[in-house]
Formats: C-alpha cells, sequence, structure tokens
C-alpha cells in the first residue's frame, strides 16, 4: 500500500494486488432497480484487483432474490473459478446477466459464497455509504467507482 492509502486518502487500483483478494469493508451498500431496493446490506465484502475498481459482493440474505432467476450464464476466472450470473425482472423491466456469484470458487475464494456482486450499469443506483456509484464503462469486472477509488478505468 502506499503512504496516500494509509492516511486514508483516495486508494489508487495500481496499488491492488495482481490476484484478486477478497476484504471485509465496514461500509453500507443499496442497490435500485426499478424503483425498488433490491439489495441493502452492512455486510458486504469487496474483492480488489490490480488496475480494477472493487467489486462489492452482498449476502444473498440482503438481496431481494424474488427479482432474480439464473440466466445459464456462466464465466471462467482463473483465480476465482465459475461465475454464474443473474437476470433480474422487476414489474416490467428487465435486465440480462446483471449480477453473478461464485457458488463452488476456487480455494482461497470460499469467503464470497452465498454472495452476489452487481454490475452498475444496468441498475438505477448503486450505493458505497450514500455515494452514488459512478457508472463502469463496460462490463470488464463489474468494479464500482467511487470518490476515494483513483486510476480506474472510467475514473477522472
Amino acid at each position: 500500500m502506499n503512504d496516500e492509502m494509509e492516511e486514508g486518502g483516495p486508494e489508487s487500483v495500481l496499488d491492488y494486488p495482481e490476484k484478486p483478494r477478497v476484504e471485509e469493508t465496514p461500509v453500507h451498500v443499496e442497490v435500485f432497480f426499478n424503483n425498488i431496493l433490491i439489495a441493502d446490506s452492512s455486510e458486504v465484502k469487496r474483492v480488489v484487483e490490480k488496475g480494477m475498481p472493487p467489486v462489492y459482493y452482498v449476502p444473498v440474505e440482503d438481496v431481494e432474490m424474488k427479482h432474480f432467476s439464473k440466466s445459464g450464464k456462466t464465466y471462467h476466472c482463473k483465480w476465482k473459478g465459475e461465475a454464474a450470473y443473474y437476470n433480474i425482472r422487476v414489474h416490467d423491466k428487465e435486465a440480462a446477466n446483471a449480477a453473478w456469484s461464485y457458488e463452488d470458487p476456487n480455494p482461497g475464494y470460499g469467503d464470497i459464497v452465498g454472495y452476489l456482486a452487481f454490475y452498475s450499469e444496468p441498475m438505477q443506483a448503486c450505493y458505497v455509504d450514500g455515494e452514488l456509484v459512478e457508472r463502469h464503462p463496460g462490463k470488464r469486472g463489474g468494479g464500482w467507482i467511487t470518490s476515494d477509488i483513483e486510476d480506474a478505468p472510467g475514473s477522472d
């Protein structure tokens, strides 16, 4: 870590490890879709990886899972393993592959079993400690950009 991060300044994604790391984080996350609060938790974890904004994982107990269905799409991460994707539908609005989880991850990533991560782009709004998350251009990585994150693709 650099001195700026240790003093509570902005975090640079360039200081994150090459191999993704799961971290406990004392933040409150809220996710809205079609005017419905679909995720609301202070028990989140985040995964940090060099060059990418953090990905926040919310326990499924804090997600309105009735709005989600597995899409059948999967993705293999060489570190975390196989991700399963979810579609979301709230009333008349739908978004395909808007969230994902690792149900049987590779060793070292068991802490995110039972957690769901969300792409910010298809959501109405995502908040970290009340701060609106910037939309991340594209879907690579699915990380969320906030004012305390520097050097992320698409950040100012």
